[in-house]
Parts: C-alpha cells; sequence; structure tokens
C-alpha cells in the first residue's frame, strides 16, 4: 500500500474511469443548478439527478467525476472529532442505463487492489439483505464468503418516491488500533476502525406511491468514494485533519494563532474548526457565493465568523483568514481552476472577517454581561431577546450565539428570539409600504 496524495488518489480514480469509457467531468459549482430543494451541493450525484431521472439527456452514458460538497448538518461535530468537515470531496462513477452492477463490483474492488493497492485481507464489503445478485458478483470477483455483511435499511438507497435501490459499501479495517475494544466490534460499528470508503448504488427500481417498488427499464449506478477517507487510509493517518492537503492549512492555522497541535485538546478543536471552515470557504466563494443573512450566503458568514471566533479563543484579537486560505488555495488551485482567482477570492473573506471584527468585542461583551446577569438570577437560559440583539446589531449568527451561551453552561430562548425576528420582519415591511406609497396608493 503506498502513501499517495490526496492529489495523485483523485488523478488515479479519474485516470482509472476514463479508460474505461468514462467521461470525464470537472466538478460541478457548489450551487445547485434548477434545484430549489437544496441549498449547496451535497453529495456526487446531486448535479446529476436530472440524467438519473431520465428529464435530461447525459453527455455520456458513463460518467466520472470528483465533486465538491459541503454538509452542514453536524457542524457542531466538526473539530470535536478528527472525522467530521464540513467539506468534502466526493469521487464518482455512474451509469445511465449502460453498466450495472457486475462492472460497478469489479471495477470498484480492482481499482481498490491493483490500483490503491489496499491488501485484500483488510476490504470488507455490504449488501442488502435480498441482494443475492450483488452477492454472486462480489463472490466472482473474489471476496470470500465471511468478508460479506448482509444487512436491511443500512443497504437500500431510497427518498420517498421514484428511482431506488440496494447498495453495496466498502470497508477497510484499519486495525485494533482504531477499535472500541469490544468483542463484538465488527462491520457496521460506530468507532473508526471499520472505515466505509466507497458506496455502490444500484438504482433498479421505482417506488410508487402505493408503496410498491416496480422494476425500472433502465437502470444506473450510483457510486460515492470519499476522497478524503481514502487518502487517510492510503497515508496511514488518524483522520482526515492529518491527510496531506488538509493538514498543510492546519499547520499554517498553528503558525498564525503560535499554537502546537497535540498539546491541548481544548485548542486543537479550535485549530480543526479553523481549518475545516477555511476549506469550506474557500469554496463557497470560488462558486460565487457572497457572505449575507439568507440561504446559501448566511451559510458562508456563518462558517467565516465561527472559524474568525475560534482565533479569539486561541488568543488572537484580529483578523487572521487570509494567509490561511492562501495556504488552502495552494492545495486544490491545479485541479478547481476557479481558485485562480485567488486575490477576489481573499479580498470577499477579508471584508467579512474585518465586518465581524468591528463588531465582535461590544457583542462579546454585551453576551458575557447578560450570562452573568441570568447566572446571579439562578436561570439556565438565555433571553431571546439579547440573542435578537446580538443577531441584528453585532452580527452574531443565532447558531454562534447558542454555541458561546452554551460553553457558559446556558441554553437561549429561541421562541423569544424567533418572535423578535417576526416582529423585525413585520417592522421591515411597514418600513417598505410607508417608503413605497405613490399617488396611485401603496404597493401591496
Amino acid at each position: 500500500m503506498k502513501a499517495l496524495s490526496l492529489n495523485t488518489i483523485r488523478d488515479l480514480f479519474l485516470d482509472y474511469f476514463e479508460k474505461k469509457d468514462h467521461l470525464i467531468l470537472p466538478s460541478f459549482s457548489l450551487i445547485p443548478e434548477n434545484d430549489p430543494s437544496i441549498l449547496l451541493i451535497n453529495a456526487g450525484m446531486t448535479p446529476l439527478k436530472s440524467w438519473f431521472t431520465g428529464a435530461e439527456t447525459p453527455p455520456s452514458p458513463r460518467v466520472a467525476t470528483c465533486q465538491k460538497c459541503i454538509r452542514t448538518p453536524d457542524i457542531e461535530r466538526v473539530g470535536i472529532t478528527g472525522r467530521h468537515g464540513t467539506f468534502f470531496e466526493m469521487l464518482g462513477n455512474f451509469s445511465f442505463g449502460d453498466y450495472f452492477k457486475k462492472e460497478a463490483i469489479e471495477w470498484a474492488l480492482d481499482f481498490s487492489l491493483n490500483t490503491l493497492e489496499l491488501p485484500m485481507k483488510d476490504i470488507y464489503v455490504t449488501i442488502h439483505l435480498d441482494d443475492e445478485e450483488a452477492y454472486g458478483h462480489w463472490i466472482n470477483a473474489g471476496v470470500p464468503p465471511e468478508k460479506i455483511s448482509r444487512f436491511d435499511e443500512e443497504n437500500f438507497w431510497e427518498h420517498g418516491t421514484g428511482p431506488c435501490g440496494p447498495c453495496s459499501e466498502l470497508f477497510f479495517d484499519r486495525g485494533e488500533k482504531y477499535g472500541c475494544g469490544s468483542p463484538d466490534c465488527a462491520v457496521g460499528c460506530e468507532c473508526d476502525r471499520y472505515v466505509e470508503y466507497w458506496n455502490l448504488v444500484f438504482t433498479q427500481f421505482n417506488k410508487l406511491e402505493d408503496g410498491s417498488y416496480v422494476p425500472l427499464e433502465k437502470k444506473n449506478i450510483d457510486t460515492g468514494a470519499g476522497l478524503e477517507r481514502i487518502a487517510a487510509i492510503m497515508q496511514e493517518v488518524g483522520g482526515m485533519f492529518e491527510v496531506d492537503t488538509i493538514r498543510a492549512i492546519l499547520d499554517r492555522v498553528c503558525q498564525e494563532t503560535s499554537t502546537v497541535y497535540g498539546d491541548s485538546e481544548k485548542n486543537d478543536i479550535a485549530v480543526r474548526i479553523i481549518t475545516d471552515h477555511v476549506r469550506s470557504a474557500m469554496m463557497m466563494i470560488a462558486d460565487g457565493i457572497i457572505p449575507g443573512n439568507e440561504g446559501r450566503g448566511y451559510v458562508l458568514r456563518r462558517l467565516i465568523r465561527r472559524a474568525s471566533r475560534q482565533g479569539r479563543l486561541l488568543g488572537l484579537d484580529r483578523p487572521f483568514l487570509s494567509p490561511i486560505m492562501r495556504t488552502a488555495i495552494r492545495q486544490s488551485s491545479e485541479y478547481y481552476p476557479e481558485l485562480q482567482r485567488e486575490e477576489l477570492i481573499i479580498s470577499i473573506l477579508e471584508t467579512e472577517e474585518k465586518r465581524f471584527d468591528r463588531t465582535i468585542r461590544q457583542g462579546m461583551a454585551l453576551l458575557d454581561e447578560a450570562c452573568r446577569k441570568e447566572e446571579s438570577r439562578g436561570s439556565d437560559t438565555l433571553s431571546g431577546e439579547v440573542a435578537f440583539q446580538l443577531h441584528d446589531t453585532f452580527g452574531f449568527p443565532i447558531e454562534l450565539t447558542v454555541e458561546m451561551a452554551g460553553e457558559k453552561g446556558l441554553a437561549v430562548d429561541m421562541n423569544g428570539f424567533e418572535e423578535a425576528m417576526k416582529e423585525q420582519r413585520l417592522r421591515a415591511r411597514e418600513d417598505f409600504l410607508e417608503k413605497t406609497a405613490t399617488a396611485w396608493g401603496r404597493v401591496a
């Protein structure tokens, strides 16, 4: 097994599938096109949905990509563990009515064994409980029966009605040192020993409104392999923050904050948060997203301001993110040409960080005083009014206020906050109507 860099693994994957007659497409933008159901692209197949449903014709029946993805539901876990991140790259090979299970399984195993040179003894696979076809293909490909596990709902991909089907996952056994010590530790355990690195989805059914499943006339393949996970395996490091390209960013964070990584778990968490959020913000800005108070802009603002605040926890009282982002850009600009607009990207970051820097001191003073008052009264809840003031006057995303209050042992009155936000919207509407009054009457 070779210690391959993250960028090398990406190239190897795309080269492999180009030789299998796949059209190699660049990553789609993080901004979904004609898909209002999501704010940001969160999986490799998401930009291809219209090709899977048949609404549009794909440029080729075989496609492979490395897709930029953003996921924020686990943002509070980022930094606390080495596994969670808001930005990641998803490798994927896709078939639109062309090849199916046999080829997808054979190629996934072949790439794992002969390109990555992963040892067969450490590879395990899972299949759906009733997927005998996949089981047969894995056996024929050379996987011993004892390395194949069957699961039910965990190995069936569906989202409401529409195209769906069973899936098959590849896991890598990282060894006992990453395990939980339980004698029952096996594939499916929540510890870090068995890492899922590739998911093969066999889209073969159409789920109807009545809950029944009808075979699709044209079956599809949708696979997703986590680039950072594979890199961690190949480089034999503990998690994504130790992978070469990400570790370079982390080291720059330590340099800018005069922090020694590994000396303090509290400081390590802050360093990892900054590292991850800078990567995400970089890619979002490069795709044309601007910090704001709604939608994608709000997600970006929250990431930048959360990263900026972590610097203060490490002892800084000034903007510091731009040199870290420049390091991040250097790690990925060769594959993502949109990152070559470096000065524009940095300018947007600096404007947002400086704006937050001007208000954070006053906001933190207000928050500290409010928390002291609540504690002196024996209360365990920060008022929604204070949370709204921090949001409205000082630009604190509500999630940041919740996080900071939580560090002081206080919850936030979210009902009170939402009520204050509702009143603000009503006032804004009244103000708008007043300003747009004309000789013909107000604009309704």
